[in-house]
């Protein structure tokens, strides 16, 4: 009888153990009046929905600049306990696990900059030895260079669709024909 795996020679998923955080997808304070979702579905290369990505969200505030406040994931130094956002605050900072069904969803703000605003994301998911970057973009926000030099079809992954009281819409497919536009950085 062979061991079993241990995480040094498996690819995850791993990510529902410890990087999680209570109301980790809360990035707006609770009542927030400007507050917008953004919700969706991370698919695999076969259509099927993963149930066990994790995803980061990064942004400005509406006013452009990025929050200099203590962070989403504060511990007591008492306890030693997790304190979390204190509640009053915008962060810029998420992280959110898909659910059993592959679905995930953020309530933040709208982000602002000087020039066209976006979320930056970052995917982790079981088969990736990597995580990716991908960013989300709202159609009523122009587009920018990274936009412009796309085909249509491809920056459309990249454009979250709107719905109804402030939510909008923004799948991830990891592969395939209507593979998100992922980003390198060097």
């Amino acid at each position: 009888m062979s061991p079993l795996p241990t995480p040094s020679h498996t690819i995850g998923p791993f990510y529902g153990h410890a990087l999680p955080f209570p109301e980790g997808g809360q990035v707006a304070p609770a009542g927030h009046p400007g507050a917008i979702n953004v919700h969706g579905y991370v698919y695999d290369g076969d259509g099927a929905t993963v149930p066990d990505a994790l995803i980061e969200f990064w942004q400005a505030g509406p006013d452009g600049a990025f929050p200099q406040v203590p962070g989403s994931m504060r511990r007591d130094p008492s306890t030693g306990g997790f304190v979390g956002r204190d509640g009053v605050h915008f962060t810029g900072f998420g992280r959110v696990p898909t659910d059993k069904d592959g679905h995930y969803a953020l309530r933040t703000l709208p982000p602002g900059a000087p020039e066209v605003p976006y979320i930056s994301v970052c995917v982790f998911a079981r088969g990736l030895t990597h995580h990716l970057f991908t960013r989300v973009y709202f159609p009523e926000n122009g587009e920018d260079a990274l936009l412009a030099s796309l085909t249509p079809e491809r920056r459309g992954t990249l454009v979250a669709d709107p719905e109804p009281n402030g939510t909008y819409r923004f799948d991830i497919h990891l592969q395939g024909d209507e593979e998100t536009v992922f980003l390198a950085f060097d």
